[in-house]
């Protein structure tokens, strides 16, 4: 599932540049289609994190993969800006079913000591998209058309619903039994958010986010332009990442169970930090890039485990898909007005502006 949904968000970022041209959309508003779709998941999560306490994680899981199959079969139909700016949203309100489940899934079935090690290992599915899915849809794209990615992830996730109806079990764990409606739901968040802790990771994840979408989205269109590489350069490099991501997520998950979650998760935003902040200048020749890009996937993975790990204690097991659904919706509106901000200071002040 991971693997599936993590994909499809990350391949717009490489295909951007093809998907403007094919679709004729200007640069300025490319960005848009990330904002969208990760407006849509911050909604529907919100929505959904209270059903999940209330249902059962694997419920939503089901309608949520098959949710995300058909979203991902539309992209086939897409002719122009609106209407690729709907199917992303669409795609956006099946992610934000999905968003947030896996976390509290492993919140529910594993013991906090053995947390940091299970994200690792189910965010690794992040980094096989990198290595696996982006390269091969950054070609399909190239090659095929803009949509040949978004059919390959979603047949994975159609694989992903069968496999989730037959072999994924209930966590037995205690059930929020409290009648839910929008009222309901707003007056749980509002009481979250009175609490110091919950506010300062709620932010902490919105800003993440945030800086993540800045960076990213315009990187390879900076790289394209600036060195006349082509979609082939860009799918190594983020498949040089994907190998940062797979050698540190479970290797950092696994010691911050045994040195505390705060300091890697510190350590991993300072350097994150630094090395976005230099990227202009120090990539003065395109191999360069794929130096600095596995450096920030290895600081980028440091702090996810341990953060999701740590997000999964603060709260008790029947409010937990409620905290897990309200940092993700804050940091995928974060990842969403950054995608959307991005592309008016690229093309205004240029990527270092971004940076």
């Amino acid at each position: 599932m991971i693997f599936s949904a993590s994909s499809q968000i990350m391949i717009i970022a490489p295909i951007l540049p093809q998907l403007g041209v094919q679709l004729d959309i200007p640069e300025a508003v490319q960005g848009t289609l990330i904002t969208a779709y990760a407006f849509m998941v911050g909604i529907f999560a919100l929505i959904m994190g209270p059903v999940s306490d209330r249902i059962g994680r694997r419920q939503i899981l089901l309608y949520g993969t098959l949710a995300m199959t058909i979203a991902l079969a539309l992209h086939a139909v897409a002719t122009g800006y609106t209407s690729m700016l709907v199917i992303r949203a669409i795609a956006g309100a099946a992610g934000g079913v999905l968003s947030g489940s896996a976390v509290s899934y492993i919140g529910d079935y594993f013991p906090y000591e053995r947390r940091g090690w299970a994200n690792g290992w189910v965010m690794s599915g992040a980094a096989t998209g990198q290595i696996v899915g982006i390269p091969l849809g950054t070609i399909l794209s190239e090659s095929v058309s803009f949509y040949a990615p978004f059919l390959l992830f979603s047949a994975s996730m159609a694989i992903t619903f069968v496999f989730v109806w037959k072999f994924l079990p209930q966590p037995d764990i205690e059930r929020n039994t409290t009648p839910i409606g929008v009222v309901g739901a707003l007056r749980q968040y509002s009481s979250m958010l009175q609490r110091s802790d919950i506010a300062a990771a709620s932010l902490a994840y919105f800003v993440m986010f945030l800086s993540i979408s800045m960076y990213v989205v315009y990187l390879p269109t900076w790289l394209t332009q600036t060195f006349s590489i082509g979609a082939q350069d860009i799918a190594t490099m983020f498949l040089i990442g994907g190998v940062a991501n797979v050698i540190t997520g479970p290797k950092a998950g696994n010691i911050s169970d045994k040195i505390g979650r705060k300091r890697m998760i510190l350590i991993s935003c300072i350097g994150t930090s630094v090395v976005m902040f230099s990227t202009t200048f120090v990539v003065i020749r395109f191999p360069i890039a794929y130096a600095l890009f596995f450096v920030i996937m290895v600081l980028v993975a440091m702090r996810i485990s341990p953060f999701q790990a740590l997000l999964s204690e603060i709260v008790s097991g029947n409010n937990r898909g409620a905290l897990m659904s309200l940092t993700v919706s804050l940091g995928q509106i974060g990842f969403g007005v950054g995608g959307a901000v991005a592309g008016i200071t690229y093309t205004v002040s240029g990527y270092t502006s971004n940076t």
